[in-house]
């Protein structure tokens, strides 16, 4: 059995789309960012860091419990270990590797600074609004210019196309409007009729 600690925002549905789309039973236990419980000494056990997402699966490597923490590790683990999203070596491996490093690196970090200063920040800073925002407009640049050249960012629908899609799901967030993207536009509107992305979104319940 995998238990997920997790929480509705983009990095908690990473892996709860991937759970999903594999067809696991998990338990899901909610960490309420808001009230600090990923500083909670229970919490800070299965990930020192005090970060979402966590999951401990009873049925590891070796046989017995395994804990993986930060969400790029969680899916590579989760797709190795069933053989799914992720191709097992070759170009096709590497493909989808680099564009989940480029949502773990960019498409993530950057927007997660982007939905601080344009939302969340006490005061307003109009040089980090624009600074953000600028980096923003270009990684989206950068993801329509792949998917002119695909259907899904590594070919094939993988790892990586579930760890971008939640944060795109977020573009009224950070003042983007899909429709100066038309490829991520229509790989946002496949990839999120899917069921499975469709219930790993609505995680925790």
């Amino acid at each position: 059995m995998i238990t997920l600690y997790t929480w509705g925002t983009p990095n908690g549905r990473k892996v709860s789309i991937l759970l999903e789309e594999l067809g696991l039973d998990y338990h899901v236990e909610p960490i309420d960012i808001g009230q600090g419980d990923q500083f909670s000494p229970a919490f800070l056990e299965v990930n020192p860091n005090g970060k979402i997402p966590a999951i401990v699966d009873s049925d590891g490597p070796e046989g017995g419990p395994i804990t993986v923490f930060e969400s790029g590790a969680i899916m590579i683990y989760l797709a190795e270990k069933y053989g799914r999203f992720l191709p097992s070596a070759g170009f096709a491996r590497y493909q989808a590797l680099q564009w989940l490093m480029f949502q773990m690196g960019g498409f993530g970090p950057m927007l997660g600074q982007t939905h601080h200063f344009l939302r969340y920040a006490p005061e307003k800073v109009p040089y980090a609004m624009e600074r953000y925002h600028k980096e923003t407009q270009r990684l989206y640049g950068v993801l329509d210019t792949r998917l002119a050249e695909t259907p899904f960012v590594a070919g094939d629908y993988s790892i990586a196309d579930m760890a971008l899609y939640p944060w795109a799901a977020r573009h009224e967030w950070h003042d983007i409007d899909l429709a100066a993207y038309p490829h991520v536009e229509r790989w946002y509107r496949e990839v999120g009729a899917r069921p499975a992305v469709v219930r790993g979104m609505q995680v925790p319940a």
